[in-house]
């Protein structure tokens, strides 16, 4: 006889195991693009996701996605980068910085699987034009303290940062657009 706690268990357990990248990501991956395939990314989860495409995806691959401290996956093409979250750091600035230059000089043929989870505006840390790391560290301080939710604080992140809020998208033109988003957009992660 089930009894309610092991069925709530068991549903738990069942939910958790269908949103892990190495199950939920595969059947949702793009095609082989002729030209480079770049897998940048960030998020708590983002290793794990490069390490489910790792998995999935024969041939060339490349790329760098940064996670928090203690979230890193082993992985053999794809570089994982730890920073901090929530407050950012400094690594989390360099690791921006470097997914940039990654970016940098793609053509039609290439293709960009962006992995990005919870977390990925904390880590991905690159300031807005004015401020610096420190104007960062210390709004998000303020903010975890106010006791702000996820959407209040991601709202006011969006506009301290240089790379989220869609400067990513911006770093990758002419390539990809907003059809090719629509398109290969997977998993919302939590």
């Amino acid at each position: 006889m089930r009894t309610p706690r092991k069925l709530l268990r068991r549903m738990f357990d069942a939910a958790i195991d269908a949103a892990q990248p190495s199950l939920c990501l595969p059947p949702h991956l793009p095609p082989r693009p002729h030209g480079r395939m770049l897998v940048i990314g960030a998020g708590k989860a983002s290793a794990a996701m490069a390490r489910a495409v790792e998995d999935n995806v024969d041939g060339t691959l490349e790329g760098l996605v940064v996670t928090r401290y203690g979230y890193a996956v082993p992985c053999e093409r794809i570089e994982i980068v730890e920073a901090a979250h929530p407050v950012p750091d400094a690594a989390g600035i360099e690791a921006a910085r470097r997914i940039r230059e990654k970016v940098v000089g793609l053509t039609a043929d290439d293709l960009v699987l962006c992995l990005v989870s919870g977390g990925g505006s904390a880590l991905l840390a690159v300031p807005a034009p004015g401020l610096t790391l420190a104007d960062k560290q210390a709004v998000n301080k303020a903010l975890l303290k106010s006791g702000a939710n996820i959407s209040e604080m991601n709202c006011v992140r969006r506009h301290l940062s240089a790379l989220t809020a869609g400067a990513g998208n911006r770093a990758t033109r002419p390539r990809w657009n907003s059809r090719d988003c629509r398109r290969y957009r997977l998993c919302r992660w939590p």
